[in-house]
């Protein structure tokens, strides 16, 4: 029998109504046993259309030999039962019942992700959970779900918008700032240099590496002992300093430069939570393309992506094939760079205590949407 977690919610209608009759039915389904209901909480809407009520909000711990698209089905189930329409994203609903956590199960289909991909900065979900499973691990995250709560309840939160350039990282982090309030950190000239010159023909010594890690880490100091409520917001993660270098240095000036990262890291704030923006092939490509043509969309790309060795763009020292071999060594690097970031935030060690233990994984294909979605995970932390 595996152990899950249900969030329930409704915000249409005798809110109390669909909710009790949801966990009713629950409770007689065949391959259900329902161990534990929290209790029920009034919450704001995040980030759907504006006019909507007040959420009703719940979780319920059930146990179950249904597989885990058998019992995603069986929730749609009972939803249809009480007359859920299924319209508008993030819109109203009479009832809404979320598959959380199945186990220790991770899984990545079209129609089932596990664990839910938004629950990790859901002030509404965690909360319920807690009260009636807060041993529970995340097995993304290595951690209780109590630890999960109170890692995002920190009197001064930090968000780290962690992506490769291109990938939308300052725009997305100006647009969190404007909408929370939070004090925004820009990453230094230092750290597009490192993200975006890793591993090239013209590489940085080990002691331009200790000091592009030293501006990086300088703006994050000031964070520590800081009581803003509103918390801090950075387009970029310190640590992506010590996976490009990993890219770029030999074994032995790695492992140097991998001592002097440790001790340097362990004097700034590590974030609580990290968005990370994750995007595809074609999205950098065609990014990296319109920088080199000079016809770049701002809103598209305003990192300072250096595509040479002696930085600026492409074109005004290369053209034609010459410059599509540049744009697609530049595309492979950064994938590179990208698939290492998001295996260390997507494989938490258990024993650190400077990763960020709750991770928003944000498609970055298109910028509107990835706002949107990165303003509400950060809003739902309150």
């Amino acid at each position: 029998m595996a152990r899950c977690l249900v969030g329930c919610g409704s915000n249409v209608g005798k809110r109390r109504d669909f909710l009790d009759r949801a966990v009713e039915l629950l409770r007689f389904m065949p391959g259900v046993t329902l161990v534990s209901v929290s209790r029920y909480r009034d919450t704001r809407p995040i980030g759907g259309p504006p006019g909507q009520g007040v959420f009703l909000n719940s979780a319920c711990l059930i146990e179950t030999d249904l597989a885990p698209h058998d019992l995603l089905g069986m929730l749609a189930a009972v939803e249809n039962t009480l007359h859920r329409e299924r319209g508008e994203r993030w819109g109203p609903r009479t009832v809404d019942l979320d598959l959380l956590l199945y186990d220790d199960v991770v899984l990545d289909t079209q129609s089932l992700t596990l664990p839910h991909p938004r629950m990790v900065t859901r002030r509404f979900v965690l909360e319920p959970c807690v009260e009636i499973a807060p041993d529970l691990v995340h097995p993304l995250a290595a951690c209780t779900l109590e630890s999960l709560l109170e890692s995002i309840s920190s009197p001064h939160p930090y968000v780290a918008v962690v992506g490769v350039p291109g990938s939308g990282a300052p725009e997305v982090a100006s647009a969190i700032a404007d909408a929370t309030l939070a004090r925004l950190v820009h990453a230094p000239r230092e750290y597009a240099r490192i993200t975006g010159l890793a591993a090239q023909e013209c590489p940085m010594d080990e002691i331009s590496w200790e000091q592009a890690a030293e501006a990086c880490a300088k703006p994050l100091r000031a964070t520590r002992g800081a009581a803003d409520p509103h918390g801090t917001v950075s387009d970029y993660w310190l640590h992506t300093v010590q996976l490009a270098a990993a890219e770029a240095l030999g074994c032995e000036p790695l492992r140097r430069f991998a001592s002097f990262f440790t001790g340097l890291a362990a004097t700034t704030v590590s974030p609580q939570v990290a968005i990370l923006l994750v995007a595809s092939p074609e999205v950098l490509e065609e990014r990296i393309a319109c920088r080199a043509r000079h016809d770049v969309d701002r809103s598209a790309l305003s990192d300072d992506l250096m595509l040479g060795p002696t930085g600026g763009t492409a074109s005004g020292r290369q053209s034609g094939t010459a410059v599509c071999a540049d744009a697609n060594d530049s595309v492979a690097r950064l994938l590179r760079l990208q698939n290492r970031i998001t295996s260390v935030l997507r494989h938490q060690d258990p024993a650190s205590t400077m990763m960020p233990r709750a991770v928003v994984t944000i498609d970055a294909g298109d910028l509107g949407r990835a706002v949107q979605e990165a303003v509400a995970a950060v809003e739902a932390m309150a």
